[in-house]
C-alpha cells in the first residue's frame, strides 16, 4: 500500500494488535479514499500482491462509495492466502479526509511505517452487531487507560468517559475527574450513575447502550445486505 502511495489506513484486528489489544486475525482490513486516482494506485498494489477479488460485491468505485466492503485473496508467495478487505464508508465513522488527518503512524522495527485509524476512530468502527467486537472495544480502551495512568490530557479523559465499557474503571475515573464526569453526562447519560457511584445501574446502562448500538448497526446494514443478495443472485 505504501509503495504504491495508496491513501489507506489499517483497521480491524491487525490495528487492534498495534494498539495493545491482541486479536487473532487472518485478514488485513483497510479504509481508503474512494476516488478514481486512489483506486488506480490500489489496483497496482493488488497486482503486486497477486490479489484477486472474492465473493461480492465486485471491485468497483460505486460499491465502495455505497458502503460495501470488497474482499481480495492474495496469491503472492510472501502473502499466500492472506485476505485483504477494503472499505471507504462505515456507520458512524467520519469521512476519510477526517480519518486521514487524525491517523496514527507507527514505525516498525524494520523501519517501515504503518498508517492506522486513530484509536477513537477504530473504537467507533468496532461498534457493530458482531459479538467479537464489543470485548475488543473494552480491551482497546482499557489498554489506553492503563498506558496513561498519571496526568492524562483533557482529550484522553474525555475519550475514556465516552468510550470506557468497564464499570470499575468508569467509577474510578468519575472519582478522579468529577467535574468532567458531570459535564460529559449530557453526552453519555450513563455517566450520571458513575458520578453517584451506582455500580449496578451503571452495568445495566452499559448493556442497554451496547444493545442499542447493535440494533443501529443491524438497521444500517439491512439495505446493504439486500443489495449483496441481489448481486449474488445476479452473479
Amino acid at each position: 500500500m505504501r509503495a504504491q502511495r495508496v491513501r489507506a489506513l489499517l483497521m480491524g484486528g491487525q490495528a487492534c494488535v498495534f494498539y495493545g489489544a491482541a486479536e487473532f486475525s487472518r485478514d488485513a482490513d483497510f479504509v481508503l479514499l474512494a476516488d478514481t486516482a486512489n483506486l488506480t494506485r490500489l489496483r497496482k498494489a493488488l497486482a503486486d500482491l497477486q490479489a484477486d477479488p472474492i465473493a461480492v460485491p465486485p471491485f468497483a468505485l460505486k460499491h465502495l462509495r455505497r458502503g460495501h466492503a470488497v474482499h481480495f485473496r492474495c496469491r503472492h508467495p510472501d502473502a499466500l492466502d492472506m485476505r485483504v478487505d477494503i472499505m471507504s464508508r462505515m456507520r458512524g465513522v467520519e469521512p476519510f479526509a477526517n480519518l486521514w488527518r487524525r491517523r496514527t503512524t507507527l514505525q516498525l522495527a524494520t523501519g517501515e511505517e504503518v498508517d492506522l485509524l486513530s484509536l477513537p476512530d477504530l473504537v467507533q468502527a468496532k461498534k457493530t452487531q458482531r459479538d467479537k467486537d464489543w470485548p475488543m472495544i473494552r480491551r482497546l480502551v482499557e489498554a489506553h487507560y492503563f498506558e496513561n495512568p498519571t496526568q492524562p490530557t483533557p482529550a484522553q479523559v474525555r475519550f475514556w468517559f465516552l468510550e470506557l465499557r468497564t464499570p470499575d474503571l468508569l467509577l474510578e475515573l468519575a472519582r478522579r475527574h468529577p467535574a468532567a464526569c458531570r459535564r460529559l453526562s449530557a453526552k453519555r447519560p450513563l455517566l450520571s450513575y458513575a458520578a453517584r457511584g451506582e455500580s449496578a445501574d451503571l452495568e445495566q446502562a452499559l448493556r442497554v447502550e451496547e444493545t442499542a448500538e447493535r440494533e443501529r448497526d443491524r438497521e444500517y446494514w439491512l439495505p446493504l445486505r439486500r443489495e449483496l443478495e441481489a448481486l449474488r443472485h445476479g452473479r
